[in-house]
């Protein structure tokens, strides 16, 4: 995998993600810290250069003279290892955001520790903050041992060790230093807003970067997957994490914003905000996996989300639950140029009718596993069925967030799973049975209106909207759903129409027709063309296309939100939840599937499907 710059700008698949659940860093093969919002991963950044080498700032590290490298992360963790051998000899760099295990502290702690392996490097490192978006630019002062920068109530502080004598100029500071096999270095840049801010000591950072190793290895451990892409699985999930604030739940769609869909394209967006679609994804698959603990604060913080908007479920909600209507450019070239770059989203201002059906199945997914909805949250429910009631016939911008109003398939599909949820959760005395012939009535009307305007007999296929022949991925769902029969011949037409059509090349898929020529392959698609093929008996042809999947993510196991046809190019924020949640989803379903084939019995419908 190549790791060159071209034009400042590493390729997208380069970087290691690094984080504690509170913040998160984008490492380059290069060594270089290209992205880091502090104190929270929502928060403007003090290091961009991901989309403006000359402005955004960094915090690099790495040999003076030519080097290979091969990285990975240590087992079971988001800590990333890096060894750089020169002509001189070898060295590993460990890079982490170190974890309060309390969840409470009001900083992030970024270490950097250089340890030699053999020979003597030579290395050199230079932390370049840029603060709010890259519009301001300070000189640090020196303050309880260590080079502090300021601005407003953001303090960074910086301390090192072995690492050479710090020289300041210009907003940054350098260092070079020398590592001879068994020495180590150290360098730790300490973030945050509140009044106070530590300035730690070496054996402080070292003990606590111990204690990160073990609070992954121990998180992780307690996953509930042993098939064949187990790897791949424990690294989605551990992409998660890094991705879900341990405090309340709230699960960021990705850890950037404005990495663009397309080069030279218009399609830039802030991921860093909680998708009402992504969280019935994420409970699925935290509560197979056995991370019932993050299940159950990731559907509070849901639940506490949509009070905000109550009864209307929007898309997309800020981390602290606030309600989010608007965007605004930023001062940032962008990604090889491709601007504009945005801080907020305007999905939040659109009628999505596939919000009330993801909230539904996400409440329902927590109720089938055994856990109780409080009262005032089963009325809230029946209030969003009300409303749905009266919505669910007025066109919106769909799952994919358009600006083109219509009568769109995935919302229908959505709008129909969210009656027949809250229909079967009054069965289970979750919900009051307040307006219960009505939900039933709306939904059998929803069910006619697909069936009939939603259908093409011409193509023998569900299409993405009325008098329309333009197919779509996400009406797959409708399997998982339980929508459909996935083994009846409406499902199948459907599978294999979008096989013909929406097809790129291998396993990548375009998200829906007629865009063939303006985007590139949206990766969830592929993993949703899985689980359609292995709930509909097509087993070896799902496996396939699981196998070239796990084979297309970056060497560290991360993917994006979309990939290049041919090239392989990772496009789109990252790392990106929605992918890695259909690849553990997709895995999960494929070995329930396969261990009921081994047993020779037709496996129960899970709460998935």
């Amino acid at each position: 995998m190549e790791h060159e710059r071209v034009g400042g700008h590493l390729p997208i698949e380069s970087y290691g993600a690094i984080g504690d659940g509170r913040s998160l860093a984008l490492v380059g093969a290069d060594g270089s810290i290209d992205w880091m919002c502090v104190p929270e991963l929502d928060s403007p950044s003090v290091f961009a250069a991901l989309l403006d080498p000359a402005d955004g700032g960094s915090f690099a590290l790495a040999p003076t003279c030519a080097y290979a490298l091969t990285r990975s992360y240590l087992p079971g963790t988001n800590i990333l290892r890096s060894e750089y051998r020169t002509r001189d000899g070898a060295v590993s760099v460990i890079d982490a955001l170190t974890v309060d295990t309390s969840q409470s502290a009001p900083w992030r702690e970024l270490v950097r520790q250089v340890e030699g392996v053999d020979g003597t490097v030579e290395l050199e490192w230079r932390v370049r903050p840029r603060f709010d978006y890259g519009r301001h630019s300070h000189d640090p002062v020196a303050v309880a041992g260590a080079l502090v920068w300021r601005h407003g109530g953001l303090q960074l502080g910086l301390k090192s060790w072995c690492a050479g004598e710090p020289q300041v100029r210009d907003g940054s500071v350098t260092g070079r230093f020398r590592v001879g096999a068994g020495e180590r270095a150290l360098l730790v840049l300490v973030g945050g807003d509140a009044l106070a801010l530590p300035s730690p000591e070496r054996e402080e950072v070292e003990r606590r970067l111990r204690t990160t190793e073990e609070f992954w290895r121990n998180w992780v451990a307690r996953m509930a997957y042993d098939g064949p892409w187990q790897d791949a699985v424990q690294r989605s999930l551990l992409a998660i994490r890094l991705l879900a604030d341990g405090r309340t739940g709230a699960i960021a769609a990705a850890g950037t914003t404005s990495l663009p869909e397309v080069i030279g394209g218009q399609r830039n967006y802030d991921y860093r905000f909680g998708w009402t679609r992504d969280l019935s994804f994420t409970v699925d698959a935290l509560l197979r996996m056995g991370m019932r603990e993050l299940a159950h604060t990731s559907v509070t913080w849901l639940l506490q989300a949509v009070a905000g908007t109550h009864p209307r479920v929007d898309p997309v909600y800020g981390l602290t639950g606030r309600v989010i209507r608007s965007q605004h450019e930023l001062p940032l070239a962008g990604y090889r140029r491709t601007g504009p770059v945005h801080v907020g989203n305007q999905a939040g201002s659109q009628l999505q009718l596939g919000g009330f059906g993801d909230l539904l199945e996400t409440v329902w997914l927590y109720a089938e596993a055994g856990h109780v909805l409080s009262p005032r949250a089963g009325e809230r429910i029946a209030d969003c069925a009300d409303l749905l009631c009266a919505l669910w016939l007025t066109e919106d911008a769909g799952m994919w967030e358009l600006d083109d109003p219509a009568h769109y398939a995935t919302s229908k599909i959505s709008a129909w799973v969210a009656l027949e949820r809250v229909l079967e959760l009054v069965g289970r005395g979750q919900v009051p049975a307040r307006h219960l012939a009505r939900w039933r009535s709306e939904r059998d009307r929803i069910r006619d209106f697909i069936e009939h305007r939603l259908w093409s007999e011409h193509l023998g296929s569900y299409v993405m909207k009325p008098d329309s022949e333009q197919l779509d991925c996400g009406v797959l769902l409708a399997a998982r759903r339980g929508y459909v029969d996935p083994c009846g011949a409406r499902m199948q037409g459907t599978i294999e129409a979008i096989l013909g059509e929406l097809h790129a090349e291998g396993p990548l898929f375009y998200r829906y027709g007629g865009m063939q020529e303006d985007e590139n392959a949206f990766l969830a698609c592929s993993f949703w063309m899985v689980e359609a093929l292995a709930l509909s008996g097509r087993r070896e042809e799902a496996v396939e296309i699981m196998d070239q999947m796990a084979s297309l993510a970056s060497d560290l196991g991360l993917y994006s939100e979309e990939m290049e046809p041919g090239t392989h190019a990772m496009r789109g924020n990252f790392p990106q939840a929605l992918t890695h949640l259909a690849l553990i989803n997709a895995a999960a379903l494929l070995e329930a599937r396969g261990r009921a084939s081994d047993r020779g019995t037709a496996p129960q419908m899970q709460a998935t499907t």
